[in-house]
C-alpha cells in the first residue's frame, strides 16, 4: 500500500480504499448505465448476431466509464485524483487537446 500511496501522491489509506472502490463502483455502473442505451437502440443478443453485440456494447462502455469515474470519484471526495487520471488516460490515447488552455 505504501507504494502506491507513493506513487499516486496519496497520504491515507482511506484514500486507497476509496480510490479501490471508486474503481469498482464504477465498472459496474458504467455496464449498468450501457444497457437501457444499448435497448434504446434496440440492441440485444437476440436482434443482432452475439459476435457484434458484445464489442458494441464494450465499445459502448468505455466512453460512459471514463465519463463517470470523476462523477463518482467526486461522491467518495476523490475527484482531484480521478480529473488527474483522467487528464493523463486520455492524453495517453491522443485526446490530450481537449484539456490544453487556451490563453
Amino acid at each position: 500500500m505504501e507504494k502506491l500511496k507513493e506513487r499516486w501522491g496519496i497520504k491515507s489509506n482511506w484514500a486507497i480504499v476509496a480510490i479501490f472502490l471508486v474503481f469498482a463502483i464504477n465498472g459496474s455502473f458504467a455496464t449498468w448505465i450501457a444497457k437501457p442505451i444499448t435497448a434504446f437502440f434496440g440492441l440485444s443478443p437476440e436482434t443482432i448476431s452475439v459476435w457484434l453485440y458484445y464489442p458494441l456494447r464494450i465499445l459502448l462502455i468505455f466512453p460512459i466509464y471514463q465519463l463517470t469515474l470523476p462523477i463518482i470519484g467526486f461522491v467518495f471526495g476523490q475527484f482531484k485524483f480521478f480529473w488527474a487520471f483522467e487528464k493523463k488516460f486520455l492524453s495517453r490515447l491522443g485526446l490530450g487537446f481537449l484539456f490544453k488552455e487556451n490563453h
